[in-house]
């Protein structure tokens, strides 16, 4: 879990987080979000709260989608990402599921899916 403003500053992550990519809580609280993030979208993210906030239109809040993270070593890897807002406090909360493992196990039921498939044929 992470807890970010909205000018997109941590405010609190837990241990978990913490663990999953690599950074101890106080190198994330008080910095921008989009340090766990991977070039390409860490550029971009805080237009992307600048326009949320000026026209209200959520993209992301209340929704869940896959999307890359990046560790503080600099590897990147595949989460699940569902976001909510707490309206009186303006905070923005983010649930960040690392599905390496899961992405793993599809590619190799894939694998032998089509090894099936060819043997059959």
């Amino acid at each position: 879990i992470f807890v970010i403003d909205r000018k997109c500053i941590i405010q609190m992550v837990n241990a978990k987080s913490c663990e999953v990519f690599g950074w101890k809580r106080d190198e994330l609280i008080g910095h921008n979000i989009n340090v766990i993030m991977p070039p390409g979208i860490a550029e971009h993210h805080d237009s992307y709260m600048t326009n949320y906030i000026k026209t209200g239109t959520k993209k992301m809040i209340g929704t869940q989608r896959e999307v890359t993270a990046q560790r503080k070593d600099g590897s990147i890897f595949n989460c699940k990402l569902g976001i909510s807002e707490t309206k009186e406090s303006g905070l923005i909360c983010g649930f960040i599921l690392d599905v390496t493992t899961e992405k793993a196990a599809e590619a190799e039921i894939l694998a032998k899916q089509r090894l099936t498939e060819k043997i059959i044929d």
